[in-house]
């Protein structure tokens, strides 16, 4: 995997851009966290009603924008009206839901990127064929990390993009037991994505031994992060990327 060898350790992904200081999943919060020097981004994707690949985290508009309706009953057009900015504070009003296109265009060759494919509504939607389409299109082949709690949708990216690393998510708690046990291994995947409440010094350990890397999510308190990086974790997402570079660097004095 080309791309790994050029993706340092610990890895600090700021988790929708850097969300702490700006709305999320915004070209706003992507190019702060660049300026932040985050070492990659992570968003989410999923299709609109016309089936272009926006970027938003929630099944529905109403949390991050002031409009109503569930994203994939909405064409572009109409998300591209709504503002994802304003209610998060007003110094934002304006900023837009974006195409992955458009994230692709002003980070692009700036950063790694880790596509989450959020197709859990429809999960035989086309959401990974066209993904794939547009990584080859922009050249981001070397450049993305692919991850989901959906298996399928990680077995068909892989098919597309076999050389591009791909993170298996794994459902916090007894549900996502199985993607944490050697049961994870029928799902191709370089990496496990374990939230804070399942992520164990041993988990790392037998992970690392089998050849993957482990990644935690979301983690904005110090006191985690240190105590993580102590137990050897490849890479944090955080809301806050300065306090993650901040960490990294007590620890490793």
């Amino acid at each position: 995997m080309t791309m790994y060898k050029n993706l340092p350790r610990p890895t600090v992904f700021a988790h929708r851009g850097a969300s702490a200081y700006a709305p999320e999943n915004t070209l706003a919060s992507f190019r702060l966290a660049v300026q932040q020097n985050a070492d990659a981004i992570e968003l989410d994707a999923k299709l609109s009603a016309d089936g272009h690949i926006v970027v938003i985290h929630d099944q529905t508009v109403e949390r991050t924008t002031d409009g109503k309706g569930l994203v994939q009953d909405l064409p572009l057009a109409a998300l591209k009206e709504l503002d994802a900015g304003r209610t998060y504070d007003q110094a934002f009003r304006g900023e837009r839901i974006p195409t992955l296109s458009e994230v692709f265009e002003a980070v692009g060759q700036q950063t790694f990127i880790n596509i989450e494919l959020k197709n859990y509504a429809a999960p035989a939607n086309a959401l990974p064929e066209k993904v794939a389409a547009l990584v080859r299109k922009h050249n981001m082949v070397h450049r993305v990390l692919f991850s989901s709690f959906n298996p399928i949708a990680l077995h068909r990216i892989h098919k597309l993009l076999p050389k591009t690393p791909i993170c298996l998510l794994s459902i916090p708690g007894l549900a996502g037991a199985w993607a944490r046990s050697p049961l994870g291994r029928w799902v191709p995947h370089q990496a496990l994505n374990s939230a804070v409440r399942d992520l164990t010094k041993g988990l790392i350990a037998r992970k690392q031994n089998n050849g993957y890397r482990v990644y935690v999510y979301t983690v904005n308190n110090p006191e985690q992060i240190s105590r993580f990086l102590k137990w050897g974790v490849d890479g944090i997402f955080t809301d806050d990327p300065p306090l993650a570079r901040r960490t990294i660097k007590a620890e490793t004095r």
